[in-house]
């Protein structure tokens, strides 16, 4: 399984990329390729792909949020033949492992995840629950979206303080949602 990061806008890349993330999230759901585009010309996230034979099987888009000094995965897809096959800890690991490498004030990664009690909601925080993540107490509301949500992190350590409470959390993942949204003019 071949492991690729950039933080520069490939077109090419991107195409393989979005096969996976258009299969695993709905068109509400995910953020259009302009704005994603508009990301990487600002500098914002990170693509991260997973190859086996030059088709991308995995993909996530993280975001390093320095004031808070957490790594946010924005999205992060396996393709549905590959799931049950270790590839989303895989991803989680190396994820995790070049965030320490090239981050060094990164105290963790967060993720949000959807907090309606639904079985498809149950299991998909199970399996961050697998791979390390602590689900945050606190719910959190957007302006722009109905749903609900609730924060889980993956501290890179035991002193870390802050990480576990979740309306702080959400502090970092508002600010880079609106940084990924906000129009040209104003950023």
């Amino acid at each position: 399984m071949e492991f690729q990061s950039t933080d520069q806008w490939d077109e090419r890349l991107w195409s393989k990329a979005e096969k996976v993330y258009h299969e695993a999230f709905p068109e509400h759901g995910r953020k259009t390729r302009a704005i994603v585009r508009r990301m990487f010309d600002r500098g914002l996230c990170t693509l991260n792909t997973w190859s086996e034979d030059d088709e991308v099987v995995a993909m996530a888009l993280t975001a390093f949020n320095a004031r808070a000094g957490v790594l946010i995965i924005d999205y992060l897809a396996v393709r549905q033949a590959w799931r049950h096959k270790g590839i989303g800890r895989l991803c989680i690991e190396n994820i995790r492992d070049r965030a320490l490498a090239i981050m060094p004030d990164c105290r963790g990664i967060v993720i949000e995840v959807e907090a309606e009690e639904t079985k498809e909601n149950a299991d998909r925080i199970r399996f961050w629950e697998k791979v390390g993540f602590v689900l945050t107490e606190y719910i959190h509301s957007y302006i722009w979206v109905p749903e609900t949500y609730r924060a889980m992190y993956l501290s890179f350590n035991s002193d870390t303080v802050g990480v576990e409470d979740g309306k702080w959390l959400f502090k970092a993942i508002t600010a880079y949602h609106e940084q990924a949204y906000r129009n040209k003019g104003r950023g």
